[in-house]
């Protein structure tokens, strides 16, 4: 998989994932791609100097950094509930747009959200586009790719965590108290939450709206949501 641009190849060395090779812009010799050449050498990874003709040809964008690294590698269930008392977990009821996935890590990771869980069928996945709309978010975002997120929720509320569904209709989103183990299911870009998803959650919640325009981009609806419950739960 390819990545590019500075925030992108920055986090990725900082982070966990995998390099195969990161290239530079032939022409940089700031402080920054000092920064770089660093850390690439602290994590043996191999740089090269190419020409912008190079880095034009695999991506778009690239500020003058191109990384290969390997497939993103998904965390399982266990490993986003480990070592956790107050869970505090986002579930994606099939995102379709990259774009709106990325800018959803993105939040995550500046909330403290322990980890986000996608279906592994009809929603994005990782992709390109993903890591490079997250600003490099991904690399400290548990992300749980499951067969049905229906049997996730009923796993978590055997656990004791209380499953939100964020839905037109529902319950002012400022009428709850979110400092326990919380679950917070966002749904599709068209569709919004499926039936039988929200039917499994213990309760659904709305952002109050006063304007003419009677919905909001999932990503900005699940940024207002996730910081309001991480302002209750600050307190804690």
């Amino acid at each position: 998989m390819i990545i590019s641009g500075k925030n992108s190849i920055y986090e990725a060395l900082a982070g966990k994932i995998t390099i195969n090779k990161v290239m530079i812009l032939s022409t940089q010799h700031d402080d920054f791609s000092k920064k770089i050449i660093d850390m690439c050498k602290s994590r043996h990874v191999r740089f090269d100097f190419v020409k912008k003709e190079t880095l034009d040809k695999i991506a778009t964008h690239h500020q003058g950094y191109v990384a290969d690294v390997t497939e993103f590698e998904y965390s399982s269930l266990d490993d986003i509930l480990e070592g956790k008392q107050n869970h505090f977990i986002l579930i994606l009821d099939n995102i379709q747009d990259p774009h709106n996935f990325g800018s959803i890590i993105r939040v995550c990771d500046c909330v403290g959200v322990d980890g986000i869980i996608i279906p592994s069928r009809h929603s994005v996945l990782v992709n390109e586009t993903v890591y490079k709309t997250s600003g490099g978010a991904i690399s400290h975002v548990k992300i749980a790719k499951v067969g049905n997120i229906n049997e996730v929720i009923k796993a978590l509320k055997e656990q004791n965590v209380w499953v939100y569904c964020a839905e037109a209709g529902g319950k002012s989103l400022y009428s709850n108290d979110y400092k326990g183990s919380v679950a917070l299911v966002m749904g599709s870009e068209g569709e919004g939450v499926s039936r039988l998803t929200r039917e499994l959650c213990d309760e659904v919640i709305s952002l109050p709206m006063f304007g003419k325009v009677n919905s909001l981009n999932v990503s900005t609806a699940t940024s207002a949501i996730l910081y309001e419950m991480v302002r209750q739960r600050e307190k804690l």
